[in-house]
């Protein structure tokens, strides 16, 4: 019994790892089933983790419901008893089934830096080192400017939900059902976190020689325009104050990203000048 037992605890561990079967070439190439062993690995790990966190985030449900309940909390306040309205939850199980999303999405957004960890463990042998430099950089400044995105959102949320609630008729009163009220707020969390992200695709592909800085300036007008609509369309809300939030952070981060493209292009061409080249077709002095 206890053999089998320690059998199954190695094979389970053997299984973590993920190490390879077959002999890893000099350069770091494996076969493709060491590469698949290697992805059900992190796969299982990051998975394991997600619910461990999950687990702890059921103990802290009543801190997450009024952390999600106080943008509309906010929203009812401003109102000032001009609209009556009243949050609530539908059906016998909507109360385990709100408790269960709840804790899953924190679970997931509490665990993120470890499966993102995971996902960028099994991408990078593949890069090369540059690659592996400019990507290190991408996911050092992604991270901090999604939160800077959700935490904006967040403060725009109050003043969307007073403008949407205020259009009930002073005869009706605005029953809100948290399912959708937090889908709501999923959803316009998610789209300020990741229009914050943009610019800095733009840098990116300036960095890899994609767009040039006088292309970013050319099309500086229609990337005005673009981003005013994109806000427009993308804020669940109605309210010009919830567009003009996004728009106006998107706008500053576009002419920072314009600012850096221009400088890495000067450099750019300094280091061309400074460096002897040939034509394809030239002898080398060499």
């Amino acid at each position: 019994m206890a053999s089998s037992l320690r059998a199954t605890v190695g094979g389970f561990a053997r299984l973590l790892r993920g190490t390879p079967v077959h002999p890893v070439g000099a350069d770091g190439r494996m076969a493709l089933s060491d590469h698949l062993r290697e992805l059900r690995a992190r796969l299982i790990k990051a998975v394991l983790f997600l619910v461990v966190t999950f687990v702890v985030a059921l103990f802290f449900y009543d801190v997450l419901l009024q952390l999600v309940l106080e943008p509309y909390n906010d929203a009812r306040l401003a109102l000032d008893q001009k609209t009556q309205t009243t949050a609530y939850v539908a059906g016998a199980t909507g109360p385990l089934m709100l408790q269960l999303k709840l804790c899953a999405v924190a679970a997931l957004v509490a665990s993120s830096p470890y499966w993102l960890y995971q996902i960028w463990a099994f991408i990078v042998p593949g890069l090369h080192a540059k690659e592996r430099t400019w990507s290190r950089v991408f996911a050092a400044v992604a991270g901090p400017l999604f939160i800077v995105g959700v935490a904006t959102g967040y403060y725009v949320l109050p003043k969307g939900l007073e403008v949407l609630i205020g259009f009930t008729p002073a005869s009706l009163q605005s029953l809100v059902e948290f399912g959708e009220y937090f889908s709501f707020l999923t959803r316009m969390l998610l789209v300020f976190g990741i229009a914050f992200e943009i610019p800095l695709f733009v840098i990116m592909l300036n960095l890899a020689g994609v767009v040039s800085g006088k292309q970013i300036a050319k099309y500086r007008p229609w990337i005005i325009i673009g981003t005013f609509i994109f806000a427009a369309v993308a804020t669940p809300s109605t309210d010009p104050f919830s567009m003009l939030m996004l728009a106006t952070p998107m706008l500053l981060l576009f002419l920072l990203a314009e600012l850096i493209a221009r400088t890495v292009d000067r450099l750019r061409q300094r280091r061309a000048a400074t460096s002897e080249t040939w034509a394809d077709d030239e002898l080398s002095p060499l």
